[in-house]
């Protein structure tokens, strides 16, 4: 969906989160910019993740979760509205920490999303397939090995047809949860350079412990600390002249 300049693709107003008694997220706003690289940066247990995932609601599995406030995506509430679970993670999806395909044919990995939501035209299918892959850089090293089962794959190309399989069903917004943390150097520099790529075209959310990586591959940056957002900004203002004091002891590796 095309956004005028400067209105948020997603945002986040007074969100807490609670998983049972323990106050995940605290008071959370941000605006999340479209066409952007969004990383969320902070020690381990600061709840990076799990407001990733209530971008698209996946917190909504684990029981005993209660959430406040609000999460808007293209201005409607995603906890209030009409939109279902199934018809948000269409739009805003996710890709996990290790790669996760199916295990089935690389083919039949890319198509299942769009199988699933009715697409049944062979042609149809295939064109999505070829599109998908040459947009995660796999058609060339794949195309010839389509009926490959796809957990054959070495890891790196996994990840990446774990982004074909996505980008087959077009989302909105992209969230990414560590992606890089099981590859080696190269296949994390290959999923930097094709966030790049996917940025002209998508929002992109990206929670990452590698501080290199961060300041990388995003344009934006938050620091969080105990559930709560203590900074955001541009990239490079987050880590050069940082506004918080906890900001700069974190990125400078004496916190955390």
């Amino acid at each position: 969906m095309e956004q005028a300049a400067g209105v948020p693709k997603l945002k986040a107003t007074s969100l807490d989160l609670f998983y049972g008694a323990f106050h995940a997220l605290k008071d959370v706003t941000l605006d999340i910019q479209p066409c952007r690289v969004t990383a969320v940066i902070g020690p381990s247990g600061c709840g990076k993740s799990t407001l990733l995932r209530a971008f698209n609601r996946m917190n909504d599995l684990i029981p005993e979760v209660k959430v406040t406030g609000c999460v808007l995506l293209d201005g409607i509430d995603i906890y209030r509205g009409d939109m279902s679970a199934v018809q948000l993670r269409k739009r805003v999806g996710m890709v996990f920490q290790r790669p996760n395909p199916f295990p089935l044919s690389v083919f039949d990995n890319v198509a299942f999303g769009p199988r699933a939501h009715g697409m049944r035209d062979k042609r149809g299918l295939a064109e999505i397939v070829e599109h998908s892959l040459r947009s995660a850089r796999l058609w060339d090293q794949l195309k010839g090995k389509l009926s490959t089962r796809a957990t054959d794959l070495d890891l790196g190309d996994q990840q990446l047809l774990c982004f074909a399989r996505l980008l087959a069903v077009k989302p909105d917004v992209i969230l990414l949860d560590e992606p890089c943390s099981a590859l080696d150097p190269a296949s994390t520099l290959a999923v930097e350079d094709l966030m790049r790529d996917l940025k002209e075209s998508y929002t992109i959310v990206i929670v990452t412990h590698n501080m290199q990586q961060a300041a990388r591959a995003s344009d934006e940056c938050v620091y969080m600390l105990l559930g709560e957002i203590i900074e955001h900004g541009q990239t490079t203002q987050v880590f050069t002249t940082p506004r918080d004091e906890r900001t700069e002891q974190y990125v400078t590796g004496r916190l955390g």
